[in-house]
């Protein structure tokens, strides 16, 4: 007997996990369909563990709903804290704005635990491998893992793979973006103070990469490739200490990334797009804000528009495929604006219905305000 869920999220990273608990908010019966075995994405298993910014470095908050809850959250089962003195900064430093270092297990936990409170079911070690569309719905996908193939329906889709997955199986057209070279790394260093990034004093974040190596479009090959030469330049950075005298037993690496750290693979291009110069812009049918991590001041309002297919009515993308170009996806690939589109993508699921399409925004946009959201950014500054 077929299996049949209300919504269908792929991919349990940030904004899988936010679409996910959206949706189970809003009754729907949903599954969270995710390849690897834990949830968290690149902030977990690519050990890419700051919690960026959800204010504009001049004391106003911007981004609220489920984002904010997983900030407080990632601090649950783990060290990290938010500066007490946020508020007060202008123009800050990254650092001292509402943003934390967690430590990726704990968040692992943290994810994990929010998503069973809510009644979210996961499938861990599954991975979708084709769909079944009749024109513009997608009416079920295909999926292996050790139980074998099987075929589960769906009423509504979330892509949140990292790679439009999902959009790419619907026929939708997508972006690809460049990534380089680099690595995260958590490392024991002892006799060290607590610093920016540093969960506490001895475990430190490690990076390192070059610019010059890049990979876009990527395929199985840039994966492997990946993995094995950001690994080769760790052991050669442990062997160049240890060959200026540090101690095995004073600086030794913690945990390695368990997947290869693409921030950009594939991008849906959605009903409307965003990309360069379109900070503190109004739209119609944005569904939250998002500042820019890099630097104090801009603004981004997210339009509804870069969650939803062209061609398919019932997919919607969340996080790093929604769709924007640029400098603007540098800004939708990072947690808060996952967790943003994540959450309204999840909403979206929940309330899609297949003869009532044209008033989804709407009501949208009425769940993104009902759980705390501001829409726009002129709102968010004058608060």
């Amino acid at each position: 007997m077929k299996e049949e869920y209300d919504v269908i999220v792929v991919g349990g990273g940030i904004a899988g996990a936010a679409a996910a608990v959206a949706a189970s908010k809003k009754g729907a019966k949903t599954l969270l369909l995710e390849k690897t075995c834990y949830v968290g994405g690149l902030a977990t298993g690519g050990l890419i563990n700051i919690f960026l910014p959800l204010c504009d470095g001049n004391g106003h908050q911007v981004t609220f709903g489920i984002t904010e809850e997983m900030l407080r959250r990632s601090m649950k089962y783990g060290p990290g804290k938010v500066p007490p003195d946020w508020k007060e900064k202008k123009n800050a430093a990254e650092e001292e704005r509402l943003r934390c270092v967690f430590s990726p297990a704990a968040m692992i936990l943290a994810l994990e635990e929010f998503l069973l409170e809510n009644k979210v079911e996961i499938r861990y070690d599954t991975l979708v491998t084709s769909i079944r569309k009749d024109e513009c719905i997608i009416r079920s996908v295909t999926v292996e893992n050790s139980d074998g193939r099987s075929e589960i329906a769906g009423r509504a889709f979330v892509d949140a793979s990292g790679s439009a997955v999902l959009a790419k199986m619907a026929g939708e057209d997508v972006s690809f973006g460049k990534n380089v070279l680099s690595y995260w790394a958590l490392e024991y260093e002892g006799s060290r103070q607590y610093g920016r990034d540093r969960m506490v004093p001895e475990i430190n974040m490690l990076t390192g990469g070059t610019a010059e190596r890049t990979f876009c479009g990527v395929n199985a090959k840039d994966v492997t490739d990946y993995l094995l030469e950001t690994r080769t330049m760790i052991r050669r950075f442990y062997r160049e200490q240890a060959a200026a005298g540090t101690d095995r037993f004073h600086r030794w690496p913690l945990f390695i990334a368990s997947m290869p750290q693409f921030r950009k693979i594939a991008a849906m291009k959605g009903r409307c797009g965003i990309s360069d110069g379109m900070n503190n812009r109004t739209f119609a049918d944005s569904i939250g804000l998002v500042s820019d991590w890099r630097k104090s001041g801009p603004v981004w309002e997210i339009p509804f528009g870069t969650l939803e297919a062209v061609r398919t009515d019932n997919l919607f993308a969340a996080g790093r495929c929604i769709s924007s170009t640029g400098d603007a996806w540098e800004i939708t690939r990072c947690i808060p604006c996952s967790g943003l589109t994540g959450e309204a993508a999840g909403y979206a699921a929940a309330l899609f219905r297949e003869d009532r399409r044209e008033s989804l925004v709407g009501s949208v946009q009425h769940a993104m305000t009902e759980n705390g959201n501001i829409l726009h950014w002129e709102e968010a500054l004058r608060r």
